[in-house]
C-alpha cells in the first residue's frame, strides 16, 4: 500500500533533517517567532523587550493615531469586507480614490490595488504573457514575479545580479524571436539592499521594444527625498516605465498590492488577472489606512530623512567594524552576510538572547553559500539602537569564529 502520508515530502524530510541538527546544537527555531505587540522598531518577544530589525514598518507608521482612527472610522462606515471581487460585488470610492492617489505617485494614467502582494506580481506577470513572449528578470528577482513568470509559460531568462550589460546581451540573441518582451526587476533588493541603474534600464527597453516593470515593494518611502523611490532617488522621468509595482504590508503598514500604469493596462488587469477577477477586494479597513498612510509619507518628509539617515548610520558602522555588508546601499535594508548557514542561524539566537532581533535567511531564500542575517532599518530606530546592534554582531561573530562552528563540522557530527 501507497505511504500518502505528507512526511513522504521532500521538502518535509528537509526540515526533518535541519531540524535534527538544530537540536544537536540546542539551537531553537528562529521561524515563526511569537511578537506580543505591534510590528515596528520595538517588539516583545517571550515576553522580553527587544530591538526589532525585522520589521517593514520603515517609517515607523504602524499604530500611528491618524491612521487607526481612519481605520475605525472606515470599520463603522463601510464595514470589514467589500464581501467579492470587485468586479461581482461593485467598487466602493475609497478603491477608486486611492488608486486616484497611487497613479499621481507615478505620474501614470491609473492604478489598481489587489488584495496580496505576491499576487500582484502574480496575476500581472501570468495575465499579460504567453508562450509567444518573452520574459526576463534579474537572478535575484523576487519569488513573486518568478511565478508569475513561470505560470505565464513565456519563454523566461534571467540575467546576473544588476549586470545590465548580460541583459543587453540575452535580449540580441532573443528578442526578435518572441512577440512580447517584459524586462523585471526591483528598485530595492529586498535581501541585498541594493539596486539597478534605472536611467540605462529605461533607454534599454525602449531600444528592444520591451515593457518594463519596476517592483517597488521596498522603495516605496524608502528611496528618493520624499519616498516615491527609485525614480526619484535617481532622477528619471517615472513615466519611463511602464509597470510600477508595490505592496501595501510596509511602508503604507496594511495588505495587498498595487500596479500604477496606462489607462488600457490597468482596465486590461481588471478584467484579466486572476488575482483581481476571482479574489476579493481590498476592503475599507486597508483602502483607507493604506491612504492614510501615503498621505503622511508624502506630508512629511522628514520621515524618509531620519530613515536614510539610520540606514547609512548602520552601514557606515557595520563596514567600519568589517562585516560583509555586500552591495547595499545603506536605506532600509542592508545584510550582514556570513555565508554559513549555521553560523548565521546561530548568530540570530545569540543576538536574541541579547534583545536584538535580526532575521537570519539561509538557502533557498539566498544563493548558496550567502547565508545571511538581514536588518530593516526603520525612522523609529535611535542611534543607540543601531550601534548596539553593530556592536553586539561584532562581538558574537568574533565568539563564533573562536568556537569553529560550520555546517560541515556539524554534518560529520551526524554521519
Amino acid at each position: 500500500m501507497r505511504d500518502v502520508s505528507f512526511e513522504t515530502l521532500p521538502g518535509f524530510k528537509m526540515l526533518k533533517t535541519q531540524r535534527a541538527a538544530a537540536d544537536l546544537l540546542g539551537l531553537s527555531n528562529p521561524f515563526y517567532q511569537t511578537h506580543a505587540t505591534r510590528a515596528g522598531a520595538q517588539s516583545i518577544i517571550g515576553n522580553r523587550p527587544v530591538v526589532n530589525f525585522a520589521s517593514y514598518d520603515y517609517l515607523g507608521l504602524n499604530g500611528h493615531p491618524e491612521i487607526t482612527a481612519a481605520v475605525a472610522e472606515a470599520a463603522a462606515e463601510w464595514g470589514t469586507s467589500v464581501s467579492a471581487s470587485r468586479l461581482t460585488a461593485g467598487e466602493r470610492p475609497f478603491h477608486q480614490q486611492f488608486e486616484a492617489e497611487l497613479a499621481a505617485l507615478y505620474e501614470t494614467e491609473d492604478a489598481l490595488v489587489f488584495v496580496g502582494g505576491h499576487a500582484t506580481n502574480v496575476s500581472t506577470i501570468a495575465a499579460l504573457l504567453t508562450p509567444k513572449d518573452l520574459v526576463i528578470h534579474d537572478a535575484l528577482a523576487h519569488n513573486s514575479i518568478v511565478v508569475g513568470a513561470e505560470l505565464s509559460k513565456a519563454n523566461r531568462r534571467i540575467f546576473p545580479h544588476n549586470d545590465l550589460d548580460a541583459l543587453e546581451a540575452i535580449l540580441e540573441t532573443a528578442r526578435d524571436k518572441h512577440e512580447r518582451c517584459l524586462i523585471v526587476t526591483e528598485g530595492l533588493f529586498s535581501m541585498d539592499g541594493d539596486g539597478p541603474d534605472l536611467a540605462r534600464l529605461v533607454d534599454i527597453k525602449t531600444r528592444w521594444g520591451a515593457w518594463l516593470m519596476m517592483d517597488e515593494a521596498h522603495s516605496l518611502g524608502v528611496l528618493g527625498a520624499t519616498g516615491r523611490g527609485i525614480f526619484e532617488h535617481q532622477g528619471v522621468d517615472p513615466r519611463g516605465v511602464d509597470i510600477w509595482m508595490g505592496t501595501l504590508s510596509k511602508t503604507l503598514v496594511g495588505c495587498g498590492g498595487y500596479i500604477a500604469g496606462s489607462s488600457d493596462l490597468i482596465t486590461y488587469l481588471k478584467f484579466q488577472a486572476p488575482g483581481m477577477v476571482y479574489s476579493v477586494g481590498l476592503p475599507a479597513t486597508t483602502s483607507i489606512g493604506s491612504m492614510t498612510a501615503l498621505r503622511i509619507m508624502r506630508r512629511e518628509p522628514e520621515r524618509v530623512a531620519r530613515l536614510q539617515a539610520n540606514g547609512q548610520r548602520f552601514l557606515e558602522k557595520a563596514r567600519a567594524a568589517g562585516l560583509d555588508t555586500g552591495d547595499s546601499w545603506g536605506y532600509a535594508v542592508s545584510p550582514v552576510v556570513l555565508g554559513d548557514s549555521l553560523r548565521t542561524v546561530m548568530l540570530a539566537g545569540r543576538l536574541l538572547e541579547r534583545g536584538i532581533n535580526a532575521f537570519p535567511i539561509i538557502p533557498p531564500g539566498v544563493p548558496e553559500k550567502s547565508a545571511r542575517l538581514r536588518f530593516f532599518i526603520s525612522a523609529s530606530h535611535t542611534a543607540e539602537d543601531i550601534d548596539t546592534a553593530v556592536a553586539a554582531v561584532t562581538e558574537e561573530i568574533a565568539r563564533l569564529d573562536a568556537e569553529g562552528v560550520s555546517v560541515a563540522k556539524v554534518a560529520d557530527l551526524m554521519k
